[in-house]
């Protein structure tokens, strides 16, 4: 139990809450999976069927240093390999700002799992209206230390915003999660305002698909 918490605290603080979301033993697909962290953690701590896919290198590398089922490329056509409810949960996690089309990576996501654990950072925090406020410059999000001009570059987008694309798409959303910094909130009422990262547990909707 101790290895687990330690290695659940290595882990950066959107992964923390989507593993944690993660029910043990279930069948995962990690989009940009990075250096694999996350993967790691469910296959070992959380007994998960995990597979990822990832874009660069490095992250590959590092992924086949942990001895991981990852494949090299983009997100689209890995998506379009997996069959209809091949997963139990697909996650993307810091991801879903730099996409040229989000809406249609939400829908496979749902396509190929039952549930779409998404991670973003929240342009609406108030730290980055001030900035803007202020200097008239495009803000920097607070857990995404990147300028607007640096490759890849960014799509900046809030929580509020977020929410309404899900209703215009019809998607359900069945759990969410916000922090500040590494510290979980649970003030409902200005999590927009409050929060730099948002954490949501997406499932298609129940009525239009029955």
């Amino acid at each position: 139990m101790n290895d687990a918490l330690a290695a659940s605290a290595a882990l950066r603080p959107d992964l923390q809450q989507v593993a944690d979301l993660i029910q043990q033993g279930s069948r995962m697909l990690d989009l940009g999976c990075g250096d694999g962290a996350l993967l790691d953690y469910l296959i070992h701590h959380k007994s998960v069927k995990g597979r990822g896919i990832e874009l660069s290198e490095k992250g590959m590398l590092a992924c086949v240093r942990r001895g991981l089922s990852v494949r090299q490329g983009n997100l689209q056509e890995g998506l379009a390999d997996y069959p209809n409810n091949s997963f139990d949960y697909v996650v993307l996690s810091q991801t879903l700002s730099f996409l040229d089309d989000p809406q249609m990576i939400l829908a496979e996501m749902l396509r190929v799992g039952h549930y779409a654990i998404v991670s973003f950072p929240n342009w609406g925090h108030w730290r980055a209206r001030l900035f803007l406020l202020i200097t008239g410059r495009m803000p920097k999000a607070p857990e995404l230390p990147q300028h607007w001009y640096d490759v890849p570059r960014w799509q900046a987008f809030t929580v509020t915003d977020f929410v309404r694309l899900c209703k215009r798409l019809e998607i359900t959303i069945h759990d969410q999660r916000y922090l500040a910094g590494s510290r979980r909130i649970k003030i409902w009422r200005f999590t927009n305002l409050l929060s730099t990262t948002a954490v949501f547990v997406l499932e298609k909707n129940v009525m239009r698909n029955a």
